[in-house]
Protein backbone atom coordinates (compact mmCIF):
# COMPACT_ATOMS: atom_id res chain seq x y z
CA UNK A 1 0.00 0.00 0.00
CA UNK A 2 3.18 2.54 1.30
CA UNK A 3 4.68 1.57 -2.88
CA UNK A 4 1.82 2.52 -4.02
CA UNK A 5 1.26 5.38 -2.10
CA UNK A 6 4.40 6.90 -2.94
CA UNK A 7 3.89 6.47 -6.84
CA UNK A 8 0.42 8.44 -7.00
CA UNK A 9 1.72 11.51 -4.44
CA UNK A 10 4.81 11.78 -6.82
CA UNK A 11 3.04 12.23 -9.58
CA UNK A 12 1.61 16.07 -10.23
CA UNK A 13 -2.36 15.74 -10.74
CA UNK A 14 -4.00 19.32 -9.89
CA UNK A 15 -7.01 19.63 -11.29
CA UNK A 16 -6.17 21.46 -14.65
CA UNK A 17 -3.51 19.00 -15.32
CA UNK A 18 -5.03 16.29 -17.57
CA UNK A 19 -2.05 14.60 -18.25
CA UNK A 20 -0.72 13.95 -14.38
CA UNK A 21 -4.54 13.10 -13.61
CA UNK A 22 -4.57 10.52 -16.40
CA UNK A 23 -0.95 9.54 -15.24
CA UNK A 24 -2.57 8.52 -11.69
CA UNK A 25 -5.41 7.24 -13.35
CA UNK A 26 -2.51 4.73 -15.12
CA UNK A 27 -0.62 3.72 -12.12
CA UNK A 28 -4.04 2.85 -10.41
CA UNK A 29 -5.30 0.82 -13.72
CA UNK A 30 -2.21 -0.88 -13.79
CA UNK A 31 -2.44 -2.31 -10.15
CA UNK A 32 -5.94 -2.93 -10.57
CA UNK A 33 -5.24 -4.93 -13.85
CA UNK A 34 -2.42 -7.07 -12.20
CA UNK A 35 -4.68 -8.62 -9.92
CA UNK A 36 -7.34 -9.44 -12.53
CA UNK A 37 -9.57 -6.53 -12.39
CA UNK A 38 -11.50 -5.45 -15.22
CA UNK A 39 -10.99 -1.23 -15.75
CA UNK A 40 -13.02 0.82 -18.23
CA UNK A 41 -12.21 4.44 -18.84
CA UNK A 42 -14.84 7.33 -19.17
CA UNK A 43 -12.75 9.85 -21.10
CA UNK A 44 -13.48 13.37 -20.45
CA UNK A 45 -12.22 16.17 -22.42
CA UNK A 46 -10.68 19.13 -20.18
CA UNK A 47 -10.08 16.84 -16.87
CA UNK A 48 -8.82 13.82 -15.73
CA UNK A 49 -10.80 10.53 -17.39
CA UNK A 50 -12.90 9.05 -15.03
CA UNK A 51 -12.33 5.06 -14.21
CA UNK A 52 -14.73 2.09 -13.26
CA UNK A 53 -12.86 -0.88 -11.96
CA UNK A 54 -15.26 -3.90 -11.40
CA UNK A 55 -15.75 -6.59 -9.10
CA UNK A 56 -18.39 -9.70 -9.37
CA UNK A 57 -20.39 -10.31 -6.76
CA UNK A 58 -19.94 -14.26 -4.90
CA UNK A 59 -23.00 -14.77 -4.82
CA UNK A 60 -24.04 -17.43 -7.96
CA UNK A 61 -27.38 -15.53 -8.34
CA UNK A 62 -29.96 -13.06 -7.69
CA UNK A 63 -30.99 -13.15 -4.06
CA UNK A 64 -33.71 -10.48 -3.95
CA UNK A 65 -33.34 -6.92 -2.06
CA UNK A 66 -30.24 -5.22 -3.04
CA UNK A 67 -27.62 -7.92 -3.68
CA UNK A 68 -27.47 -7.30 -6.86
CA UNK A 69 -27.19 -3.63 -6.96
CA UNK A 70 -23.49 -2.08 -7.05
CA UNK A 71 -21.47 -1.28 -4.07
CA UNK A 72 -19.64 2.17 -4.65
CA UNK A 73 -15.89 2.77 -3.42
CA UNK A 74 -15.32 6.42 -4.94
CA UNK A 75 -12.39 8.77 -4.99
CA UNK A 76 -10.68 11.33 -7.08
CA UNK A 77 -7.31 11.76 -8.67
CA UNK A 78 -6.69 15.15 -8.84
CA UNK A 79 -5.35 17.88 -6.05
CA UNK A 80 -5.18 21.74 -5.17
CA UNK A 81 -0.83 21.57 -6.23
CA UNK A 82 0.62 23.41 -8.98
CA UNK A 83 2.79 21.68 -11.42
CA UNK A 84 6.02 20.83 -9.74
CA UNK A 85 4.60 20.45 -6.13
CA UNK A 86 5.60 16.49 -6.40
CA UNK A 87 8.85 17.34 -7.00
CA UNK A 88 9.38 19.95 -4.66
CA UNK A 89 7.66 18.19 -1.93
CA UNK A 90 7.69 14.29 -2.90
CA UNK A 91 6.32 11.51 -0.81
CA UNK A 92 8.50 11.21 2.61
CA UNK A 93 8.20 9.25 5.59
CA UNK A 94 8.54 10.45 8.96
CA UNK A 95 7.80 8.34 12.57
CA UNK A 96 5.28 6.91 10.76
CA UNK A 97 3.50 9.83 9.37
CA UNK A 98 3.62 9.98 5.57
CA UNK A 99 3.83 13.72 3.80
CA UNK A 100 3.57 14.80 0.28
CA UNK A 101 0.62 16.68 -1.67
CA UNK A 102 -2.34 15.15 -2.08
CA UNK A 103 -1.02 12.08 0.42
CA UNK A 104 -4.24 12.60 2.51
CA UNK A 105 -6.59 14.38 -0.08
CA UNK A 106 -7.17 11.35 -1.32
CA UNK A 107 -4.59 9.77 -2.68
CA UNK A 108 -4.45 7.37 0.23
CA UNK A 109 -7.98 7.19 -0.20
CA UNK A 110 -7.69 5.40 -3.71
CA UNK A 111 -4.97 3.22 -2.56
CA UNK A 112 -7.08 2.17 0.04
CA UNK A 113 -10.08 1.74 -2.48
CA UNK A 114 -7.33 -0.46 -4.79
CA UNK A 115 -6.34 -2.67 -2.48
CA UNK A 116 -10.18 -3.37 -1.23
CA UNK A 117 -11.22 -4.11 -4.80
CA UNK A 118 -8.15 -6.68 -4.98
CA UNK A 119 -9.15 -8.21 -1.70
CA UNK A 120 -12.61 -8.93 -2.69
CA UNK A 121 -11.58 -10.49 -5.86
CA UNK A 122 -8.70 -12.52 -4.74
CA UNK A 123 -11.45 -14.02 -1.92
CA UNK A 124 -14.49 -14.26 -3.62
CA UNK A 125 -16.40 -12.67 -0.97
CA UNK A 126 -18.32 -9.65 -2.15
CA UNK A 127 -21.69 -9.81 -1.27
CA UNK A 128 -22.47 -7.97 -4.08
CA UNK A 129 -21.18 -6.44 -7.73
CA UNK A 130 -18.15 -3.80 -6.77
CA UNK A 131 -17.43 -0.67 -8.23
CA UNK A 132 -14.23 1.28 -7.38
CA UNK A 133 -14.85 4.81 -9.30
CA UNK A 134 -11.79 7.06 -9.59
CA UNK A 135 -12.64 10.44 -10.91
CA UNK A 136 -10.65 13.24 -11.77
CA UNK A 137 -12.33 16.97 -11.01
CA UNK A 138 -13.70 17.00 -7.81
CA UNK A 139 -11.33 19.92 -6.34
CA UNK A 140 -13.13 22.14 -8.72
CA UNK A 141 -16.20 20.86 -8.24
CA UNK A 142 -16.67 18.36 -10.72
CA UNK A 143 -17.92 19.48 -13.53
CA UNK A 144 -17.09 16.65 -15.87
CA UNK A 145 -16.83 14.28 -13.16
CA UNK A 146 -20.34 14.83 -11.90
CA UNK A 147 -22.49 13.19 -14.16
CA UNK A 148 -20.65 9.85 -14.16
CA UNK A 149 -20.78 10.28 -10.61
CA UNK A 150 -24.65 11.09 -10.46
CA UNK A 151 -25.28 8.04 -13.11
CA UNK A 152 -23.16 5.56 -10.98
CA UNK A 153 -25.08 6.78 -7.85
CA UNK A 154 -28.37 6.21 -9.04
CA UNK A 155 -28.55 2.00 -9.81
CA UNK A 156 -25.92 1.83 -6.22
CA UNK A 157 -26.84 -0.29 -2.91
CA UNK A 158 -24.62 2.24 -0.98
CA UNK A 159 -20.94 4.62 -1.42
CA UNK A 160 -18.73 4.99 0.68
CA UNK A 161 -16.53 7.88 0.03
CA UNK A 162 -12.47 7.86 0.54
CA UNK A 163 -12.29 11.17 1.62
CA UNK A 164 -9.65 11.22 4.35
CA UNK A 165 -10.83 10.18 7.83
CA UNK A 166 -10.68 13.13 10.67
CA UNK A 167 -7.79 13.69 12.50
CA UNK A 168 -9.89 12.73 15.23
CA UNK A 169 -10.79 9.55 13.53
CA UNK A 170 -14.09 10.24 12.53
CA UNK A 171 -15.76 9.89 9.41
CA UNK A 172 -17.94 12.71 7.91
CA UNK A 173 -21.84 12.28 7.97
CA UNK A 174 -22.71 15.74 6.80
CA UNK A 175 -21.44 18.23 4.54
CA UNK A 176 -22.20 21.68 4.06
CA UNK A 177 -22.92 22.70 -0.46
CA UNK A 178 -20.95 25.00 -2.27
CA UNK A 179 -20.74 27.23 -5.24
CA UNK A 180 -18.11 28.50 -6.82
CA UNK A 181 -18.72 31.72 -9.07
CA UNK A 182 -16.84 34.17 -11.21
CA UNK A 183 -18.03 37.87 -11.82
CA UNK A 184 -16.34 40.17 -14.17
CA UNK A 185 -16.94 43.71 -13.66
CA UNK A 186 -16.29 46.51 -16.47
CA UNK A 187 -15.14 50.29 -15.87
CA UNK A 188 -13.89 53.06 -18.11
CA UNK A 189 -10.22 53.73 -18.90
CA UNK A 190 -8.94 56.98 -18.35
CA UNK A 191 -5.47 58.68 -17.34
CA UNK A 192 -5.56 59.12 -13.29
CA UNK A 193 -3.81 62.62 -13.02
CA UNK A 194 -4.62 64.09 -16.36
CA UNK A 195 -8.37 62.86 -17.28
CA UNK A 196 -9.45 61.13 -13.80
CA UNK A 197 -13.22 62.18 -14.00
CA UNK A 198 -13.77 60.37 -17.49
CA UNK A 199 -12.74 57.16 -15.78
CA UNK A 200 -15.10 54.51 -14.29
CA UNK A 201 -13.36 52.53 -12.14
CA UNK A 202 -14.06 48.78 -12.15
CA UNK A 203 -12.29 48.40 -8.75
CA UNK A 204 -14.11 50.82 -6.86
CA UNK A 205 -17.37 48.83 -8.02
CA UNK A 206 -15.34 45.18 -7.09
CA UNK A 207 -14.54 46.64 -3.71
CA UNK A 208 -18.42 47.68 -2.59
CA UNK A 209 -19.61 44.47 -4.32
CA UNK A 210 -17.37 42.66 -1.83
CA UNK A 211 -18.37 44.37 1.20
CA UNK A 212 -21.95 43.63 0.12
CA UNK A 213 -21.17 39.70 -0.70
CA UNK A 214 -19.35 38.99 2.68
CA UNK A 215 -22.10 40.86 4.77
CA UNK A 216 -24.60 37.79 3.57
CA UNK A 217 -22.30 35.30 5.93
CA UNK A 218 -24.81 34.01 8.63
CA UNK A 219 -22.89 32.08 10.77
CA UNK A 220 -25.62 30.65 13.05
CA UNK A 221 -27.35 29.43 9.66
CA UNK A 222 -23.90 27.68 8.45
CA UNK A 223 -23.73 30.23 5.55
CA UNK A 224 -20.79 31.47 4.64
CA UNK A 225 -20.27 34.64 1.53
CA UNK A 226 -16.46 34.12 0.50
CA UNK A 227 -14.47 36.20 -2.12
CA UNK A 228 -11.51 34.40 -2.08
CA UNK A 229 -9.43 35.46 -5.40
CA UNK A 230 -9.31 39.23 -7.16
CA UNK A 231 -7.51 40.83 -9.89
CA UNK A 232 -7.88 43.64 -12.05
CA UNK A 233 -6.71 47.38 -13.39
CA UNK A 234 -4.54 48.13 -16.16
CA UNK A 235 -2.11 50.16 -14.84
CA UNK A 236 -1.08 52.14 -11.34
CA UNK A 237 -1.89 55.42 -13.00
CA UNK A 238 -4.83 54.36 -14.88
CA UNK A 239 -8.51 54.44 -13.38
CA UNK A 240 -8.90 50.13 -13.90
CA UNK A 241 -11.18 49.66 -16.88
CA UNK A 242 -11.77 46.05 -15.83
CA UNK A 243 -11.40 44.00 -12.14
CA UNK A 244 -12.72 40.28 -11.20
CA UNK A 245 -13.56 38.60 -8.22
CA UNK A 246 -14.15 34.16 -7.00
CA UNK A 247 -16.87 33.93 -4.75
CA UNK A 248 -16.92 30.51 -1.88
CA UNK A 249 -20.67 30.03 -1.39
CA UNK A 250 -20.90 27.85 1.21
CA UNK A 251 -24.67 26.72 2.98
CA UNK A 252 -26.43 23.59 4.87
CA UNK A 253 -30.35 23.40 3.30
CA UNK A 254 -30.82 24.16 -0.74
CA UNK A 255 -33.61 26.77 0.43
CA UNK A 256 -30.68 28.43 1.76
CA UNK A 257 -28.61 27.99 -1.08
CA UNK A 258 -31.41 29.48 -3.54
CA UNK A 259 -31.70 32.86 -0.99
CA UNK A 260 -27.98 33.32 -0.85
CA UNK A 261 -27.71 32.77 -4.88
CA UNK A 262 -30.44 35.32 -5.54
CA UNK A 263 -28.78 37.46 -3.18
CA UNK A 264 -25.59 37.63 -4.70
CA UNK A 265 -26.73 37.66 -8.38
CA UNK A 266 -28.69 40.71 -7.01
CA UNK A 267 -25.35 42.30 -5.55
CA UNK A 268 -23.57 41.35 -9.38
CA UNK A 269 -26.29 42.76 -11.34
CA UNK A 270 -26.42 46.30 -8.76
CA UNK A 271 -24.13 49.28 -10.25
CA UNK A 272 -22.53 50.75 -6.67
CA UNK A 273 -20.17 53.20 -9.13
CA UNK A 274 -22.59 54.60 -12.02
CA UNK A 275 -21.67 52.98 -15.19
CA UNK A 276 -19.95 49.79 -14.54
CA UNK A 277 -21.42 46.67 -15.26
CA UNK A 278 -20.79 42.94 -14.29
CA UNK A 279 -21.73 39.59 -14.92
CA UNK A 280 -21.33 35.92 -13.01
CA UNK A 281 -20.86 32.33 -13.86
CA UNK A 282 -21.52 29.78 -11.58
CA UNK A 283 -17.89 27.51 -12.04
CA UNK A 284 -18.69 24.79 -10.40
CA UNK A 285 -20.91 23.30 -7.26
CA UNK A 286 -21.25 20.95 -4.84
CA UNK A 287 -24.57 19.65 -3.32
CA UNK A 288 -25.03 19.01 0.54
CA UNK A 289 -24.70 15.80 2.34
CA UNK A 290 -27.91 15.12 4.76
CA UNK A 291 -27.84 11.73 6.82
CA UNK A 292 -30.88 9.90 5.51
CA UNK A 293 -32.11 6.79 7.90
CA UNK A 294 -30.63 4.59 5.51
CA UNK A 295 -27.45 6.64 5.60
CA UNK A 296 -27.88 6.48 9.41
CA UNK A 297 -28.01 2.74 9.56
CA UNK A 298 -24.78 2.88 7.10
CA UNK A 299 -22.96 4.79 9.57
CA UNK A 300 -23.98 2.80 12.44
CA UNK A 301 -22.63 -0.89 10.96
CA UNK A 302 -19.70 1.45 9.58
CA UNK A 303 -19.06 2.27 13.51
CA UNK A 304 -19.33 -1.60 14.48
CA UNK A 305 -17.20 -2.75 11.91
CA UNK A 306 -14.68 0.07 12.80
CA UNK A 307 -14.41 -1.59 16.37
CA UNK A 308 -14.17 -5.47 14.96
CA UNK A 309 -11.48 -3.42 13.03
CA UNK A 310 -9.54 -2.65 16.29
CA UNK A 311 -10.51 1.24 16.34
CA UNK A 312 -12.88 3.92 17.86
CA UNK A 313 -14.98 5.71 15.81
CA UNK A 314 -17.35 8.49 15.11
CA UNK A 315 -19.56 10.81 12.93
CA UNK A 316 -19.23 14.37 12.41
CA UNK A 317 -20.09 17.70 10.19
CA UNK A 318 -17.63 19.45 8.34
CA UNK A 319 -18.06 22.76 6.06
CA UNK A 320 -16.31 21.08 3.34
CA UNK A 321 -17.82 19.89 0.26
CA UNK A 322 -17.40 16.70 -1.76
CA UNK A 323 -18.47 14.29 -4.38
CA UNK A 324 -21.20 12.56 -1.95
CA UNK A 325 -22.67 15.02 -1.67
CA UNK A 326 -23.99 13.88 -5.54
CA UNK A 327 -24.49 10.67 -4.53
CA UNK A 328 -26.40 11.25 -1.21
CA UNK A 329 -28.64 13.70 -3.47
CA UNK A 330 -29.65 10.87 -5.82
CA UNK A 331 -30.82 8.79 -2.54
CA UNK A 332 -28.47 6.41 -1.97
CA UNK A 333 -27.09 5.62 1.20
CA UNK A 334 -23.76 7.23 1.60
CA UNK A 335 -21.15 7.86 4.17
CA UNK A 336 -18.11 10.64 3.83
CA UNK A 337 -14.43 10.19 5.27
CA UNK A 338 -14.14 6.08 5.38
CA UNK A 339 -10.70 6.75 3.84
CA UNK A 340 -7.31 6.92 6.14
CA UNK A 341 -6.87 8.93 8.76
CA UNK A 342 -5.24 12.39 7.42
CA UNK A 343 -4.90 16.51 8.44
CA UNK A 344 -3.90 20.20 7.11
CA UNK A 345 -5.75 19.00 3.29
CA UNK A 346 -4.52 21.91 0.99
CA UNK A 347 -1.22 22.77 2.69
CA UNK A 348 2.35 21.92 2.67
CA UNK A 349 1.73 20.26 5.56
CA UNK A 350 -0.36 17.85 5.18
CA UNK A 351 -0.02 14.29 6.28
CA UNK A 352 -1.55 11.07 6.24
CA UNK A 353 -1.16 8.18 9.43
CA UNK A 354 0.34 5.61 7.62
CA UNK A 355 -0.99 3.12 10.20
CA UNK A 356 -4.33 3.56 9.44
CA UNK A 357 -4.58 2.12 6.02
CA UNK A 358 -5.04 -1.19 6.63
CA UNK A 359 -7.67 -0.35 10.07
CA UNK A 360 -9.74 1.80 7.62
CA UNK A 361 -9.63 -0.57 4.43
CA UNK A 362 -10.70 -3.53 7.09
CA UNK A 363 -13.50 -1.84 8.26
CA UNK A 364 -14.78 -0.55 5.09
CA UNK A 365 -14.59 -4.50 4.27
CA UNK A 366 -16.55 -5.75 7.43
CA UNK A 367 -19.37 -2.72 6.36
CA UNK A 368 -19.23 -4.32 2.93
CA UNK A 369 -19.56 -7.76 4.13
CA UNK A 370 -22.37 -7.14 6.34
CA UNK A 371 -24.92 -5.02 4.26
CA UNK A 372 -27.28 -7.54 4.07
CA UNK A 373 -27.67 -8.01 8.30
CA UNK A 374 -28.15 -3.88 7.93
CA UNK A 375 -30.91 -4.34 6.07
CA UNK A 376 -28.92 -2.16 3.07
Amino acid sequence: MTALLRELVDIDSGSYNKPGIDAVGAAIERFLTTQGIPVERVPQSRHGDCLRATVASAESGPSGGNAGRNIVLMGHRDTVFPDGEATRRPFTIKDGIAYGPGVADMKAGLVMNAFILAGFHRFGAAPGPLVGLFTGDEEIGSPEGRPVIESEARGARVVFNSEPGRVSGNVVTGRKGGVFSAFRITGKAAHSGGNFPDGISAIEELARKVQALHALTDLERGITVNVGLVSGGQSVNTVAPWAEGQIDLRYITPDDRDDIMSKINAIIAHAYVPGTRAELAIRGEFLPLNQTPAAKRLFELYVESAAEAGFQTDGEFTGGCADSGFTAAQGTPTICAVGPVGGKAHSPEEFLVLDSLVPRALACARAILNLGKAGL
